[in-house]
């Protein structure tokens, strides 16, 4: 099973498709309630399309998609980048989002960490929670724009360093994470 949460009117087929207003063919539930309508484990996939920044609670949000996704579920996240337009011109978006919004539910299992990854790891804010996911992909998108779309082999190469350094001269429009609940 598959839940497209905060769906709008973006009703996907094979998807339960969950939102708080009704628009006409899904479930409906205030996504900052918590629990979800759903058992543990539930999911094979959460698809996540610009609705985590409008959210009340990031740590609550991810710990409870961790609850209802199965083990090595899928959460397929899209958000706006925080220094994009796309972020602060709308008034509803609550939480920002950078390439380094997951870090504090990484699992790190035997990987060779980064400095700043060793660092970060030492610093986690994840309040001890149990949420854990693999990153298998996090990359910036430039733009839907197709003429910047050679942008994103670049802003990719290092991103990380590219959000520190460049992000504040030439923003990337979102930032997609693919991760993997690690559930032992």
């Amino acid at each position: 099973m598959k839940l497209n949460l905060g769906c709008g009117n973006d009703l996907r087929k094979d998807y339960v498709n969950l939102d708080i207003v009704d628009y006409g063919g899904n479930r409906i539930h205030d996504i900052n309630s918590f629990p979800y309508p759903f058992e543990d484990n539930t999911f094979d996939e959460v698809f996540a399309s610009h609705v985590l920044e409008h959210l009340d609670s990031f740590h609550k949000t991810i710990t409870e998609l961790y609850r209802i996704l199965k083990s090595d579920g899928l959460l397929i996240v899209y958000v706006p980048f925080f220094l994009n337009t796309k972020y602060f011109g709308e008034p509803d978006h609550k939480i920002p989002f950078s390439i380094r919004s997951f870090d504090n539910y990484e699992y790190i299992g035997n990987r060779k960490l980064k400095f700043y990854e060793k660092w970060k790891l030492n610093h986690r804010t994840n309040y001890e929670g149990k949420a854990q996911f693999e990153v298998l992909d996090k990359k910036f998108i430039s733009s839907h724009f197709i003429p910047l779309k050679w942008m994103d082999p670049i802003l990719n190469i290092e991103p990380v360093i590219y959000e520190r350094f460049f992000a504040g001269l030439f923003s990337p429009e979102e930032v997609y994470f693919k991760l993997r609940a690690v559930k032992n």
